[in-house]
């Protein structure tokens, strides 16, 4: 493709389902750090930089690795993938199991091997893995064997699965492999290294294409200049790294400032607040509604080792700030992310924290609210939220590209207000996405499982403000006649065909949904009153 450095993929096919450059967005190289050489790959970035005796990862069980046994135990993974497994540069890896130091060793070997890293989430379920490795053609499968079952029941044509963590001779962990280094692949910094799924807002997942470069350019601008970490710090959190969020902040953000990261496989606000006080955690990240539970349980807990603490995946609200900081002292820094963008670009720390704003542009990034046509609103006015980066949008062969790039920006999807002082403060979703405890779950995608039910004619699946979550989901259904109207019975059924974060909160029956003359549904209707129209429930 015009334009891309001399790819060092065996197997083309990300590059060539990148979208036509006509369609990208203006990339932005303006700071110093990001300007990166012609070869790069950032495994190998990550890994050759810090001192080997110093820790990378923490375990709740007490044990560490450092960097030199990270060292060579991505080495012999990457020897095993190229060697026995015949991963090629280019081939897609998907990645699945609970945050631990093996999945991390995974994604660090299949990106220093030159394969693109696709990541996914412990809780998806089959028809949700199935689909993802459909859009990108995935061959290869790295996974926990805790993990495993859901995704052998996807029944992917062709996917050969390898487990690690079992005790079996077949073991990812058991097989052999030389004891040498392993040259990382000679990959191009525009070279694909990772496809991370979103589910956006028509219910069918969108790959993300991300570069070597991408990997730490969020590094080198968010992490580097708004949350500037020290080669001491422990890194702990909520986000699994099949999140962007979970894996910027607990792997790539400590690995390129030297420090380490304490992965948790259960991360809750019940797990983090003793792991903080036994691990000594300096930097955390993790959701607004984790933030709110603990408030409630930090009594008999230390928390004195915090000096960073970092919001991200929903609207972090003033009232929330405050409490946190009247409770400890620290200035959470509230920031916004996305899949697309691969993580934070708007975000502000320490004394230019505005409470109720989620910041400023990231140094290395621009922000502007914009109308529908992409002309800048005036300040102070609603609009849609529109960015530019070092970072863009490239989705995998979806048409969808066009929706969110435009006129050379990326476009959220958030209504954003800007002040005179170039704050910007969220105001709503501008689509149909439901953000619910830090997780993103599109509206279609809970309907279409619904709608796989043979009692459900239609469905309309909206979310409803909640305190302590932000949203939760709530599915309207209409049932064909005479079946019985048992929620939990359908509860149960989505949470079978969906990662159970997905599954509505509340199911409303009706006799009919509420819709216009011309037959389009008013989803309106449905979210914002507390009594919906279309018959009783």
């Amino acid at each position: 493709m015009a334009g891309l450095h001399r790819s060092a993929h065996v197997d083309t096919f990300a590059r060539d389902h990148l979208p036509p450059p006509d369609q990208w967005p203006e990339l932005l190289f303006e700071l110093p750090g990001l300007h990166y050489p012609e070869r790069l790959n950032a495994a190998a970035e990550l890994l050759d930089g810090p001192d080997g005796d110093r820790p990378v990862f923490h375990t709740p069980g007490g044990a560490s690795w450092t960097y030199d046994v990270l060292r060579d135990r991505v080495d012999r993974l990457a020897h095993v993938l190229t060697g026995e497994l015949g991963v090629v540069p280019g081939n897609r890896v998907l990645l699945r199991g609970p945050t631990t130091p093996w999945l991390a060793a995974c994604w660090l070997a299949v990106l220093k091997a030159g394969a693109v890293a696709v990541t996914v989430l412990a809780q998806q379920r089959p028809h949700e893995l199935r689909t993802m490795c459909e859009i990108a053609e995935v061959r290869h499968a790295l996974c926990d064997v805790r993990a495993v079952d859901d995704l052998a029941k996807a029944e992917v044509p062709g996917l050969r699965i390898t487990t690690y963590g079992g005790d079996g001779p077949d073991d990812l962990l058991h097989r052999p492999a030389p004891d040498t280094p392993y040259p990382a692949a000679d990959t191009a910094a525009d070279d694909v290294a990772l496809i991370a799924f979103t589910s956006g807002t028509t219910g069918r997942p969108k790959g993300c294409l991300h570069f070597h470069r991408d990997v730490l350019a969020i590094a080198d601008t968010f992490s580097e200049h708004v949350l500037r970490p020290h080669e001491e710090d422990v890194f702990a959190g909520s986000p699994p790294l099949g999140f962007t969020f979970g894996l910027g902040g607990l792997v790539v953000f400590p690995m390129r400032a030297g420090a380490s990261a304490l992965l948790l496989e259960q991360a809750g606000p019940k797990q983090l607040l003793p792991a903080i006080a036994e691990h000594r955690v300096s930097v955390l990240f993790t959701a607004p509604t984790a933030y709110r539970a603990m408030l409630d349980a930090l009594d008999g807990h230390d928390v004195s080792s915090l000096r960073r603490c970092v919001s991200a995946g929903e609207n972090l609200p003033a009232a929330t700030w405050r409490a946190w900081q009247e409770r400890t002292g620290l200035r959470v820094i509230n920031g916004i992310g996305a899949t697309e963008l691969l993580h934070i670009f708007i975000s502000a720390a320490d004394e230019a924290i505005r409470p109720g704003t989620t910041g400023v542009a990231v140094p290395g990034w621009r922000a502007r609210v914009v109308d529908a046509e992409g002309r800048e609103v005036p300040d102070g006015e609603p609009g849609l939220l529109a960015v530019r980066g070092p970072v863009g949008c490239r989705y995998l062969g979806d048409p969808r590209q066009r929706e969110y790039v435009r006129h050379g920006w990326n476009i959220t999807g958030d209504t954003y207000v800007r002040d005179a002082d170039g704050y910007f403060r969220y105001v709503a979703r501008a689509d149909d996405m439901i953000i619910s405890a830090g997780y993103n779950i599109a509206g279609p995608e809970v309907e279409e499982a619904l709608l796989r039910h043979p009692d459900v004619l239609e469905t309309a699946v909206v979310g409803r403000a909640d305190e302590a979550r932000g949203q939760v989901v709530v599915a309207y259904a209409v049932l064909r006649d005479g079946a019985r109207r048992d929620a939990e019975a359908l509860r149960a059924f989505v949470k079978a065909e969906l990662a159970p974060y997905k599954c509505p909160r509340e199911i409303v029956f009706l006799d009919a949904l509420p819709r216009t003359a011309t037959g389009k549904l008013q989803r309106f209707r449905l979210r914002y009153t507390d009594d919906p129209p279309g018959g009783p429930q």
